[in-house]
C-alpha cells in the first residue's frame, strides 16, 4: 500500500510534470548574478529582512519553550521555497536554524551556494537545491518544522497545489510563513506602475497583477487545506528611505503566519492517496521577488 502511495506521489509531483513556468524562469535568469547587490534590483528584498526575519524569529520563539541564547532557532528545520540567491536563508541560518533552500533556477542556486561558502558556519547550516517544491514532496514528507515562502506565491500557477505541497512536507503543527502582494487597485498602482514603470525599484515585468493574491483568498485556501491562520500583518515599503514597516492595512503587501493542524499529519496514506489522485499537478514554484 505504501509503495503504491509513493508511486502516486512520484507520478503526480515528479519531473514528468514540469512544474515551473518557463516565462518566470527566463525573467529571473537575467538577474541571477545580482542577488547580493544591496543597491541593485533586489534592494527592496534586502531591506525586507529588517521586518520579515524578526517576524519569523519572534513568532517561532513565542510558540516554543526552548530558548538557545545566541542561536534562538537552533534545532529548527526550515524550508525556504523560492530562495533565490539566499537573501532570507542566510539570516535564518545565522539564527541557528538548519535551512534547506530550493529554487527552480540553477543560476540562483549557484549564486546562493557561492555566497554562503564565504561563511563556514552558514556552509554547515544551509543546503541549497535546484528544485521545485513538488519535486521534493516524496523525499520530504513531514520533514520540516517551518516553511518560508516570501514573495513567491504571486509567481505560482496553481496556488492550491502549492499549499497542498507545503502541507505534505511540513510536520504536524509546523509553521508556514508567507509574504506577498494583495490584489487591489492600490497594489497595481504602487506595485507595478510606480515600482516597475516609474521608479524602477524592481525590473519591469517582474509581477503580473492577475497573479496577486488577496489575503482573504489565501486564508480560505490555507484553512481548506488543514491550516489555521494565526497572523496577518500589513507591510509598507517606503521607496525614499528604502525601508519596510508594519501597518494595519493589508491593501498592498502583507505577511501571514499559519500553522498546520496536528490531526492532519496523522491521516493515513490511503487518505492522502485519494486526495492526491484528485489533484491536477500544474503548479509553479516561483522565485522570490
Amino acid at each position: 500500500q505504501f509503495s503504491l502511495f509513493r508511486f502516486t506521489v512520484k507520478r503526480l509531483f515528479g519531473t514528468s510534470h514540469p512544474s515551473v513556468d518557463s516565462k518566470e524562469i527566463k525573467k529571473f535568469q537575467l538577474l541571477a548574478h545580482k542577488w547580493w547587490d544591496e543597491e541593485g534590483e533586489y534592494s527592496a528584498l534586502h531591506s525586507m529582512n529588517d521586518i520579515r526575519v524578526p517576524f519569523i524569529r519572534d513568532t517561532l520563539l513565542n510558540m516554543s519553550s526552548n530558548y538557545h541564547l545566541g542561536n534562538p532557532l537552533s534545532g529548527v528545520k526550515i524550508l525556504d521555497v523560492g530562495c533565490g540567491g539566499g537573501l532570507l536563508s542566510e539570516p535564518l541560518g545565522r539564527l541557528g536554524a538548519s535551512v534547506t533552500g530550493i529554487d527552480p533556477l540553477e543560476d540562483n542556486i549557484r549564486t546562493a551556494d557561492q555566497h554562503k561558502s564565504f561563511d563556514p558556519v552558514l556552509a554547515k547550516r544551509i543546503q541549497y537545491k535546484s528544485s521545485s517544491l513538488e519535486e521534493i514532496v516524496e523525499e520530504s514528507m513531514e520533514t520540516f518544522d517551518v516553511i518560508v515562502a516570501s514573495e513567491v506565491v504571486e509567481h505560482v500557477a496553481d496556488l492550491e497545489m502549492f499549499i497542498k505541497c507545503c502541507s505534505r512536507v511540513l510536520k504536524p503543527e509546523g509553521s508556514l510563513f508567507i509574504t506577498t502582494i494583495n490584489k487591489t487597485q492600490l497594489s497595481y498602482v504602487l506595485g507595478i506602475v510606480v515600482a516597475e514603470k516609474i521608479m524602477g525599484i524592481v525590473p519591469e515585468g517582474t509581477h503580473e497583477w492577475e497573479k496577486f493574491v488577496p489575503p482573504e483568498e489565501l486564508k480560505r485556501l490555507l484553512e481548506s487545506n488543514g491550516f489555521s491562520v494565526k497572523t496577518v500583518n500589513g507591510m509598507l515599503y517606503n521607496p525614499l528611505s528604502g525601508s519596510w514597516s508594519w501597518m494595519e492595512s493589508t491593501s498592498i503587501n502583507y505577511a501571514m503566519h499559519a500553522v498546520k493542524s496536528g490531526a492532519r499529519g496523522q491521516s493515513s496514506s490511503t487518505d492522502t492517496l485519494s486526495e492526491l489522485e484528485s489533484e491536477q499537478p500544474s503548479t509553479t514554484a516561483g522565485t522570490a521577488v
